[in-house]
């Protein structure tokens, strides 16, 4: 199992924050070794703090990747605007969740129309059919659900440690004001964002434990430290809030699959399929022993052969 040297790629999205000029977001293409009919591409998002790597740790063996492509799907992972190696405005509070789920909708119609054509470097044909399916971790997460509420580009989602009930342990009194608040978080949140960080790219405010845990593998927990960004805090303050994007996942009406750790934080696992009322095909996979980081722990291996298992299903139904 070896993970494909992927394809990078720069995506014009244009000047979506007033005064800044055109930006772009970057992405990284993995062409599986054998594509699979009709073609399959994951359009993967990371969390707050984690660049696009994430899904592509190594060695191979930590590798969401390694083991989608292996199975025949296209996987695209992306950099959020003001992160990793996509365009850091001068402003980066005004990059809120409306402005980076458009960015990253933007990102997804160029990529998919460039494997349709087969413009992709190493593609040999184009295809006759592409899906795609929408992956989000944490922060991530909730900017998949926010995109396809918006856009409904995607067959299917697959979140990963993502639910509605926010950090509230991580707010201050005045934020915690918009709880279950979504119409008041999303016209506070750049101000609430400006006093709670002098920096729009701040430092993640998480300990490891947070990302990692005691049961995670080191060598992962390495891999990890390598692929960590600096934290937005507007989008990641606003995913701290309870409710801030429930509306948009009620809105939800294509398959789910959701899976986070036994020790994760998104709160107890069983009430989070509740978050997606208007879906008919929602699968909940709690990983034992995990912590937030999926892809750290013994149970990724599980995780990697269900996410399989679950888009194969979903192309049948």
């Amino acid at each position: 199992m070896v993970t494909s040297v992927p394809v990078e790629r720069r995506v014009e999205v244009g000047e979506l924050l007033a005064g800044e000029g055109p930006l772009t977001v970057a992405a990284d293409i993995f062409l599986p070794p054998r594509m699979r009919s009709p073609a399959v591409a994951l359009f993967c998002l990371p969390g707050g703090a984690v660049a696009k790597g994430y899904f592509a740790l190594e060695p191979d063996d930590f590798s969401f990747a390694a083991r989608m492509t292996e199975a025949g799907f296209i996987v695209v992972s992306l950099d959020h605007l003001g992160s990793g190696a996509s365009s850091i405005p001068q402003d980066g509070f005004e990059l809120t969740p409306d402005v980076l789920t458009a960015a990253n909708a933007l990102a997804v119609d160029a990529i998919r129309a460039e494997l349709l054509g087969g413009r992709v470097e190493g593609q040999t044909q184009p295809l006759s059919e592409l899906r795609t399916i929408g992956v989000g971790h944490s922060m991530g997460a909730m900017l998949t659900a926010m995109q396809q509420d918006r856009f409904r580009q995607h067959a299917a989602l697959m979140l990963f440690g993502f639910s509605t009930q926010g950090l509230p342990v991580a707010l201050t009194p005045e934020e915690a004001v918009f709880a279950a608040n979504s119409a008041g978080a999303r016209n506070n949140v750049v101000r609430l964002a400006r006093t709670r960080s002098s920096a729009p790219n701040s430092a993640s405010g998480h300990g490891r434990d947070l990302f990692a845990g005691e049961n995670a593998d080191r060598r992962g927990v390495e891999a990890l430290r390598r692929m960590r960004t600096r934290l937005l805090v507007t989008a990641g303050l606003f995913s701290m809030i309870p409710g801030s994007s429930a509306p948009e996942c009620a809105q939800i009406d294509t398959p789910v699959f959701l899976a986070v750790g036994d020790r994760d934080i998104a709160g107890p696992p069983h009430q989070i399929p509740a978050n997606f009322p208007a879906s008919g095909d929602v699968t909940l996979l709690v990983l034992p022993a995990t912590g937030h980081c999926h892809f750290l722990f013994a149970s990724r291996q599980r995780l990697f052969a269900r996410a399989r298992g679950w888009v194969e299903a979903i192309l049948q139904g």
